[in-house]
């Protein structure tokens, strides 16, 4: 079991864990996962890691409540224990050091950016976060990003902080020369529409871009299969090849079919559970 250290609410619906795990630490890289299970029986669920502190022995992550299982995650508090954290998991985020890289995140896909731009700033590149969301009170972890990136920029859809309108606008600007001027490299994380969208914008000025995939997992080491990702024609798994890939080879309408397929059990399941906490509380 992982003891959590602290944990902090940063939206209605997305909370950010402190969680001790000194082996993960010692070796987590940015762009890694964990798959977490909160009890037995229950499903694994991989989450990436936002941050590691290798000398306290801990990972922070973020968890978004969208399902079942996410919600009973978000319902732990310090002091509670989780029944399985496992990993590091796939590859790290590997970019050539000298250049301008610019992470772009939405909604809670803004955490993973923590420790990689922290990364990329240590070694000498210029580093923007774009970060996103549908207005100034679901955005998170402007604060924390500001002091490891050499550039920060605000997307909101309703134009309450920052730029007015979506990370791949401002996007498009950046690369036309405006602001930090145009970056060498992308990195986007967050939802499967939203980094189809960077993945277009990039396409065609022909800047290198990843993306960081999301699609369903069950063992995240390669033997179940359920994660494959369609890339450059061939099938990828996401848990050992990646969870990063070119985005401009991914096939992003067989991804997004894919990550529907359960969407009936996913409700089902959610439903259960709130039926649960419903008859508890009366």
């Amino acid at each position: 079991m992982s003891r959590i250290i602290e944990t902090r609410r940063l939206t209605p619906v997305t909370k950010l864990f402190r969680i001790d795990a000194p082996l993960i630490a010692a070796s987590a890289q940015p762009g890694q996962f964990v798959m977490l299970r909160v009890r037995e029986g229950g499903e694994r669920i991989p989450i990436t890691i936002a941050d590691y502190n290798r000398d306290a022995g801990t990972i922070t992550i973020v968890v978004q409540e969208v399902g079942a299982t996410t919600t009973r995650v978000c319902a732990l508090e310090a002091g509670d224990e989780l029944l399985d954290v496992a990993g590091p998991l796939g590859g790290k985020i590997d970019i050539p050091p000298g250049g301008h890289v610019c992470g772009v995140g939405g909604g809670f896909g803004s955490a993973a950016l923590l420790c990689l731009m922290r990364e990329f700033t240590a070694r000498g590149d210029t580093t923007t976060a774009i970060l996103g969301a549908r207005n100034k009170d679901l955005l998170i972890l402007a604060d924390e990003l500001r002091p490891v990136c050499t550039n920060v920029e605000i997307c909101t859809d309703d134009g309450s902080a920052g730029f007015k309108g979506f990370v791949t606008q401002r996007l498009a600007q950046m690369i036309a020369g405006d602001g930090p001027g145009r970056p060498d490299h992308v990195v986007a994380i967050g939802p499967m529409a939203m980094m189809r969208a960077v993945a277009e914008t990039t396409r065609g000025p022909k800047v290198k871009t990843l993306v960081s995939m999301d699609p369903l997992m069950v063992d995240g080491t390669g033997m179940c299969g359920g994660c494959r990702v369609n890339v450059g024609g061939k099938a990828q798994f996401a848990c050992v090849d990646g969870p990063c890939f070119d985005a401009h080879e991914v096939d992003f309408d067989v991804a997004m079919r894919r990550n529907k397929a359960y969407v009936k059990e996913e409700k089902q399941a959610l439903d259960r559970l709130t039926c649960m906490a419903n008859r508890e509380a009366r």
